[in-house]
């Protein structure tokens, strides 16, 4: 239950009742409450990449979202390819250009804040000193007493200490920047190894004494250190955190194979697998075999939900590779409630009115003693926790309404966009991380289905 004082900002994403708009813990009117996540940490040590992990979890949880990152203000302002001497912190010419973009990123942050109706500001930069970090603070407290808007601000830095981790991090990503395009690897490499130095020359830590919110994220999740922290989402933040790993083995979702309710055209239900359901059940093994056997990533995690079609699916794989799926409930198609076993023409026939509210806002629509997409997005954060915790590959058996809810998060979609996702039987979705997104790659096993275009609308 959510206490009664609770802020929007320290308050869980929740659905209304059919089409009406979203409650009032995601709606700034009711308290006029922003919060301000500042990145603060040496370059290579993962602050960008954290910052697009909290940036996409939160939109996925119903926050308005956006982050700023100074380094792409520096590119605009004095261009891409500058020297490690420019971060010297010796250099007054280099020092006042780069203050000057990190106001700049702050000025639009609060604009954004302010003016465009902004939930949640990421500040995605260094901040290694003390004094940036005063300067910040200052012109937010200022934005905060010009507007009347309660900006909450927590400190986020990404500390590592284990030189390997640091020495793949600058290889795999920060050589390939646009900072070093057509720089030869090499020259690149100690270049931005001068750099870092230049910032360790300068760099300060957080501090209890500085007297505000912080969080320390250490050595890509291995230790965190958490100082006056407050409130559901801040706590639902460091959560997340506790589950971020740096992961490059695949995410493979598919749908069940087609079922017996697929053939007939109805929704929800628990109904067994067709005879091609059942082929395609066998060609998933076969799939995942090959695909394990070519990617050398580690030992396979494969998940299911609790329903027949979900379980049928993945059976063969115990089988042919001897993984044994794990059932989750959390992983259930959405609750279509009253609506169980309906066909699309019944729905409209039966309940006309449900039907048209359902049409004119599929996302916040909760079938009568059923569930909305916002409610199934409440239900999969233990899963996507576990999927960002995952360093093997995993394979997750679903059904459709819950895929498309994984799928738009690792895909960064808006939430509107999230039910009309298209996912259709016997295919597979291979998703791998990348260094600040996600990549898909669609498999069609070739194996034949009913996969028809108003049931497609329907969930």
């Amino acid at each position: 239950m959510v206490p009664e004082d609770a802020s929007p900002l320290s308050s869980g994403v929740l659905s209304s009742p059919r089409a009406s708009p979203p409650g009032s813990i995601i709606e700034r009117e009711s308290s006029g409450e922003c919060l301000v996540l500042c990145m603060v940490g040496l370059p290579a040590r993962g602050k960008t990449y954290l910052a697009h992990k909290l940036e996409r979890y939160l939109r996925w949880i119903g926050f308005s979202t956006k982050s700023f990152n100074i380094g792409n203000y520096r590119r605009e302002q004095v261009g891409a390819q500058v020297g490690a001497d420019f971060f010297n912190p010796a250099n007054d010419t280099g020092v006042s250009a780069r203050r000057q973009c990190a106001i700049l990123a702050l000025e639009d942050m609060i604009d954004w804040l302010t003016n465009k109706q902004g939930r949640v500001a990421i500040y995605d930069g260094t901040n290694s000193t003390l004094e940036r970090r005063k300067l910040v603070h200052t012109r937010i407290t200022r934005a905060g007493n010009e507007t009347g808007i309660k900006f909450k601000v927590v400190w986020i830095e990404s500390i590592c200490n284990d030189e390997a981790l640091l020495e793949a991090n600058i290889k795999n990503t920060k050589l390939s920047s646009p900072d070093y395009v057509g720089v030869d690897p090499d020259t690149a490499y100690r270049d931005f190894r001068a750099r870092i130095a230049n910032y360790e020359a300068s760099y300060q830590t957080l501090s209890e004494e500085e007297g505000c919110c912080y969080i320390k994220f250490i050595d890509t999740g291995k230790m965190m250190v958490t100082y006056r922290i407050e409130g559901i989402i801040c706590s639902r933040i460091v959560y997340f955190l506790l589950h971020v790993r740096i992961n490059h083995a695949p995410i493979y979702i598919t749908r069940h194979g087609e079922s017996e309710f697929n053939i007939q055209g109805k929704i929800g239900g628990d109904s067994p697998l067709s005879a091609n359901g059942r082929q395609y059940a066998d060609k998933l093994a076969e799939f995942m075999k090959a695909e394990l056997a070519a990617s050398n990533t580690g030992p396979l995690t494969v998940w299911c939900s609790t329903l027949k079609r979900t379980i049928e699916t993945a059976a063969p794989i115990q089988k042919l590779i001897g993984v044994t799926p794990q059932q989750w409930r959390a992983l259930v198609e959405i609750e279509v409630g009253s609506c169980d076993g309906m066909t699309t023409a019944d729905f409209d026939v039966e309940l006309p009115d449900e039907f048209a509210a359902r049409k004119a806002d599929k996302l916040r629509y909760r079938y009568p003693r059923g569930e909305s997409y916002l409610d199934v997005i409440q239900r999969l954060e233990p899963v996507i926790f576990e999927l960002e915790k995952a360093t093997t590959p995993v394979l997750v058996v679903g059904h459709r309404a819950v895929l498309r809810c994984v799928y738009a998060y690792f895909m960064d979609l808006p939430q509107e966009d999230l039910p009309y996702v298209d996912l259709y039987l016997h295919r597979v979705l291979k998703l791998t991380n990348t260094a600040y997104g996600c990549e898909a790659e669609t498999f069609d096993l070739s194996v034949d289905s009913i996969d028809q275009v108003k049931d497609q609308k329907l969930t």
